[in-house]
Parts: C-alpha cells; structure tokens; sequence
C-alpha cells in the first residue's frame, strides 16, 4: 500500500519466497503435528485412517488452502479486510476467524511455558521426572524407569508413575476442578512471560522481523525430528510401536467419529478459515505462484503428520517393551504425550538428558513459529483495519506490545492450580473443530457461489499463468461446503459434555462458558450479515446487491496489472525482434 499524505509506512512484501514458505510451513506444520495425529491415526483403525484424512484434505484442506492463500495475495490485506473487498456480506467470516485465532493466541504460549519448564529440567543430573525421592511424590508413586520394577495390572491401578506426578503435582499443581483456582505457579508464569518476550521480538517488526525468524524456526525442527526418528526406529520394541500405529482396521471406516475426527484433523493442522493463510499471503507479490506452493505445501504438513507418527510411536513401543505391556497402554495425546508419555520414555534411554532435550527444543520450536506467526496475522488484520492509525512510525511496535501483554495477562488464571481446567475449556470450546466447520460453509459458498470461482479462476490463471484444475471449483461450489456442513451437523448431534483424565466432570456453568466463546465468534457470520442488510440503505434488493458486489477498484487494479504485464511483454517481444 502507498504511504497515505506522507503519515503511514508502506504496507511491505516478504524479502524473499523463501520467507513465505517457511513462514506458512512455520505455521501449519506445529505441534498437533507431533502430539495430536499419530495418536489420531492408531485409534482410528491404523492405515485405514489415512483414507478419510486424504478424502478430507483433497474435499477440504486444499482447496481451501488454495483459496485463502489466493484472497490474500490478490487483495494485499489481512483476514478482515479482504471480505470487504470480495464480498462484505461476509466480513463477519473475517471477524470470526480472527477471534478463533485471538483465543489460541490466549492459550497456546501456556505449552511453551510447559515445554520451556520442562527443558530447564532436562539439564538436571537426574531428570525429576525419573525418581519417586522428590517433595512432591506420594507414597504411591512407580518409578518406571527403574530396571527391576515388576509391572503388573495392579500396580498399574493402585499407583501412579513418577512422570505424571511431576506433571501433575509439580508443573500443574493441579486441584480439585475449575471451581479451584487456588494461587499462580510463579516459574510457570516466569517462563510464560520469557515465551511472551520472545514472541514479541520475532514480531514486533512486521514482515521484516519475522521473515527472518523463520529461517531457523521453520527449519531446526525438523533437525530434532529426524534425529528422534533414528533414535527411536533404533530402539527395542519400536517395531511394536510402529505396526501398532499404522496396523490396518477397516471396520473403523464405518464409525463416523473417525470422519470427524480427520475433518477436525486436517482444518487443524492445515489452518484454515482462520485468516492466517490470508494474511500471509497478502505480503506476495501480485504474480507470484501461489497455486504451486500450495501444493508443496499441503504435502510437507501431511508428509511431517505421518513421519512424526513413526517417531512417536517407535518410542512409545519400546516404552512399552520395556514395560512388558500392550502399546495402548502408554499411548497418549496432546499434553499427555508431550508431558508424560514421551518424557517417560526418555527416561528409560541411555543417556536421557540428551533426548530430552532434543524433544523438548523441537517442542518449543514447533509451537514458536505457529504462535508468532498466528499473532502476526491478528496484527496485519488490525492494521489493515485501521492503517492510519496503527502504520505510523513506532505505532505497530506499541501495538504489538499492548497485544502481547495483554494475552499474558489474560493467561495468568491458566497458570494456577486450576489452570489446566480453564487451558482445556478455552481448547475445546473456543478453538473448537465445529468452528471451523462452519466458517468453511460461508467461506466456500461466498467465493463459489457470490463471488464466483469462475472470476476466481480467472484471477489465479492471471497470477500463475496457468488455470487451475477445475476439481477447485468442484469442491468451492458443492464439495468443500456440503463435507464441512455435513461434518459440523454430526459435530452438534454427537456433542458431549467436556471431562478432564475421564475422571472430572465439568460444572454446569463451565459449559455454559464455554459454549459462549464458541457462539461468540460463529455468530458473528450471520449476525454481520444481519446487521449489515439492517443498516445499509436502499431498498433490500439493492443493499443484497451491494454487499455481494466486489469492490470496483480492487477489480480495476487487477485490470491494470493484466494491461501492464501484456505490455511488457509486448516490449520483450519487439526487443528480440
């Protein structure tokens, strides 16, 4: 964007495509990656998963990955603005996605500050994790690390390991339910605060800042990967753990829940209708090839969601070796994996300080780049918003700051001794998958249908020069709105009441909360578009007309950019002659 009388910085373009695409990859390729599909993959019937996985992401997950990286490289604005340029009957898709995303800001840092917790104690002479002699064990505590220990069904039932006592007793100081809050873990909110520092200096400059983070964030991780994948396949037992992950169960195909569970999977790790892929690629250049880098990049997420299945449970079969019990029994999801499983099984390596450490950094690492990238996308969408104010010399830097301090305050109540229960509710409702699903029916029916995936077409062959398959415009127009809308019904019929460890139920009124942050962002869609037909004027026709109607001048400009690149290459043409 041009200055504005002098008074505003220029809007900015990444320094190069390779900032683009680590920052994307930074993004999408995160945690849930590690923690969340392996585990996703073995409950659900092994190998057979992957075929609703990959019917989702061919119906869903590319195209719509294609389509927002488009919006935004053809708008040159964030995940707001963009809808009123499109279509600003749809803004309130715009509003919600960055609210969905503003809540994960609110929540996510809290698994660095984990993490970070956790990779301090990993330099220990003897990991905590790995002994019954600290303060904060119980008589019932089993060191399962120990090379005698004799483990059986009742052990297992009346004791508790050491690696989830420190987790539980330790890290979380976990109380009774969320009607405890009790007082604030103070190295736990030390090491959010760092987390926050960090995050705010891969960010506080924009594109300029953060395309050069991700050079070492995007990439390192997949250093600590691949050295955990050949630690694990080396280990006793790890053929266990991989033929338990990807062991074929076909009759799993038959239960929807493992559809929804792969839908859920693939809006999750791809991050769509979020506005993240909006805003970054808003920073491409006009004639960049975003229909081929999508691509490559949907296959890197997918590709590291499988791999880092056979390094998770390669690991977790040789815990359960070591152990002499089946592999469902150590198998583990989300936090549980990251902060109980996984470091349990550290612990009975040679040389543990090393693999946690290893672990710990490419935890950290992983869920960095997906943190700062998210908030730099809430950041573009304010700025894009109001880019008089917040583009001025020193502006987006006090912006930044106010943002960041903001989340870390909001986020102290998880750090206490109820914490955990406000984390879970906050992840499960306000970030919820059915969320998602429901942006991605208005977001592909406004682009299939209002705006045209036609003119969209148009607008991606101009860019690329090349059309695009027409399976996109199949799946903008019928298939992407009829398996989210299907996918978010079944959500809705299947729902059931939040628990924590399968033991704690939640209270009525913590439903209700949470129920609220759900509502607070899909009402926004309709109620946008209520308010707007509301307060427009002209008759009601003419207002219909309005809102679905691109802006003139986003169309003009296109126009423009077509007639210069023909004359330049009218120019090159009658040079050669």
């Amino acid at each position: 964007m041009n200055t504005i009388k002098g008074q505003t910085e220029e809007r900015g373009f990444w320094g190069r495509k390779a900032e683009f695409l680590l920052a994307v990859a930074g993004n999408v390729v995160g945690v849930g990656n590690v923690w969340r599909f392996p585990y996703l993959c073995y409950r659900n019937g092994g190998g057979v998963f992957l075929i609703p996985y990959l019917v989702f992401v061919m119906t869903c997950g590319v195209p719509l990955f294609l389509l927002e990286t488009v919006m935004g490289q053809f708008t040159h604005e964030g995940g707001i603005t963009c809808w009123h340029l499109l279509c600003p009957l749809a803004q309130g898709v715009g509003y919600a996605g960055q609210l969905i995303e503003l809540y994960s800001c609110m929540y996510f840092t809290i698994i660095l500050a984990w993490a970070l917790f956790y990779l301090i104690f990993s330099f220990s002479s003897q990991l905590p994790w790995a002994s019954c002699d600290n303060i904060w064990n119980t008589d019932n505590c089993v060191n399962l690390a120990a090379g005698n220990l004799t483990f059986n069904r009742t052990t297992q039932i009346n004791s508790t390991s050491a690696a989830t006592e420190f987790w539980e007793r330790r890290v979380l100081s976990l109380s009774g339910g969320i009607e405890e809050i009790g007082k604030i873990n103070w190295e736990i909110a030390l090491c959010l605060f760092v987390m926050w520092i960090i995050c705010y200096f891969c960010i506080w400059k924009g594109v300029k800042s953060t395309g050069k983070v991700v050079y070492f964030t995007a990439t390192f991780p997949y250093v600590m990967l691949l050295v955990l994948l050949i630690r694990g396949l080396t280990l006793p037992g790890a053929l266990q753990g991989v033929v338990f992950y990807l062991y074929p169960e076909p009759a799993h195909l038959a239960d929807p829940q493992v559809w929804m569970e792969a839908g859920t999977q693939v809006f999750f790790s791809y991050s769509l209708c979020s506005g993240i892929l909006i805003a970054l690629g808003s920073y491409n250049q006009y004639s960049n090839n975003c229909y081929r880098d999508s691509f490559w990049l949907c296959l890197l997420n997918s590709g590291t969601s499988f791999v880092a299945g056979f390094a998770v449970f390669s690991v977790l079969g040789f815990m359960a070796h070591v152990q002499g019990v089946p592999v469902e029994e150590v198998a583990e999801s989300g936090p549980g994996l990251a902060f109980i499983a996984y470091p349990q099984a550290v612990a009975m390596m040679p040389f543990p300080q090393l693999w946690a450490v290893c672990f710990f950094i490419m935890i950290i690492l992983l869920g960095l780049d997906s943190q700062f990238v998210a908030m730099e996308c809430v950041v573009t969408s304010v700025t894009d918003l109001f880019p008089e104010v917040l583009r001025r010399a020193g502006r987006r830097e006090l912006f930044v700051l106010l943002l960041c301090l903001t989340c870390f305050f909001g986020q102290l109540i998880m750090v206490t001794e109820g914490g955990m229960y406000v984390f879970q509710l906050f992840d499960n409702y306000a970030s919820n998958g059915a969320c998602f699903l429901f942006l991605s029916v208005f977001e592909s029916l406004t682009i299939g249908w209002i705006f045209g995936a036609e003119k969209m077409f148009d607008i991606i062959k101009d860019m690329t020069e090349s059309r695009p398959n027409y399976w996109f415009m199949l799946c903008w127009k019928y298939l992407t709105p009829l398996v989210s809308l299907t996918s978010f019904v079944y959500s809705m019929v299947r729902y059931t009441p939040l628990t924590y460890n399968r033991w704690y139920v939640y209270p009525d009124w913590a439903h209700v909360l949470g129920w609220l942050l759900a509502l607070s962002s899909i009402l926004l869609v309709p109620g946008w578009a209520l308010g707007q037909m509301c307060t427009g004027k002209g008759s009601l026709k003419q207002r219909w007309g309005h809102l679905c109607s691109p802006d003139t001048n986003l169309m003009l400009s296109s126009i423009q950019i077509q007639e210069q690149t023909a004359e330049m290459e009218d120019l090159v043409r009658s040079s050669t002659i």
